[in-house]
């Protein structure tokens, strides 16, 4: 339940076409117990966004019994880290939902209601090749949560002209998302030519010294650049959610 749902139904109440016990059983339902999850369905109503759902370690049918408590209370559901045969396991077990599957970041995206209008402006950088399928973790996220995302792509500091040369487009974002394994450095280059936010993102990509991400994490908590917020190695999603809540914050005040 969102707020939007609350207040059909105390409109619904007002008019008298729902009886007041009624509406205090769906109000009082604040989580759906499965034997294997606590579904948190009030969870949009307290922050804006459904209960996402990591689907690391989840079975398929494990991960539909969860998107159906949603899908009941007309919520959306997005699932993250879950491998192609577990999403085909699901679209198939839940047709009554439009699937949105992107392989590369591993996120599935059902909807039940109307597209969200997309507002403001998010960019997702990312360094390299290599670390496209957390930069598009953190793009598609983004884009469920009803936000504008451009993506720039392998522009890493090796060939520091390749991201000077995006300078006047990534001045017109309201937040940056930069996403690095190796040494870690693009998000300070970044964070040293705009006015807006950087999250940045390490990634596990490197040699043996880059220590699974342990390297560029470090490079970018001692960024000399202000203005940098560092999430977790190869957090994508974390990423996402924060750019959100900062692109958004009009939407809520």
């Amino acid at each position: 339940m969102d707020r939007v749902a609350v207040l059909e139904l105390l409109d619904a109440v007002r008019d008298g076409r729902t009886d007041v016990g009624v509406a205090i059983e769906r109000l009082s339902v604040a989580a759906v117990t499965l034997t294997y999850a606590t579904v948190d369905v009030h969870r949009a109503l307290r922050t804006g966004v459904p209960e996402v759902i990591y689907g690391a370690g989840k079975t398929g049918p494990q991960i539909a019994g969860i998107l159906e408590a949603l899908h009941c209370r007309g919520q959306d559901g997005l699932v993250t880290r879950i491998e192609a045969h577990k999403a085909a396991e699901v679209i198939a077990s839940l047709p009554l939902a439009a699937f949105v599957w992107s392989s590369d970041a591993r996120v599935l995206l059902s909807r039940v209601g109307e597209v969200p209008e997309l507002v403001g402006s998010i960019a997702v950088v990312s360094a390299g090749t290599s670390d496209h399928s957390v930069a598009e973790e953190a793009a598609v996220v983004a884009e469920a949560l009803g936000n504008n995302v451009v993506r720039i792509t392998d522009v890493g500091v090796a060939g520091i002209h390749r991201v000077l040369a995006q300078i006047d487009l990534l001045r017109t974002m309201r937040v940056i998302i930069v996403v690095a394994g190796m040494d870690g450095a693009l998000p300070g280059v970044v964070a040293g030519l705009v006015r807006v936010p950087v999250i940045a993102v390490p990634t596990s990509v490197g040699y043996g010294a880059s220590f699974g991400g342990v390297a560029a994490l470090l490079t970018m908590l001692n960024a000399c650049s202000p203005g940098v917020t560092v999430v977790n190695i190869d957090n994508g999603f974390g990423a996402a959610y924060q750019a959100s809540l900062i692109n958004q914050l009009d939407r809520v005040r």
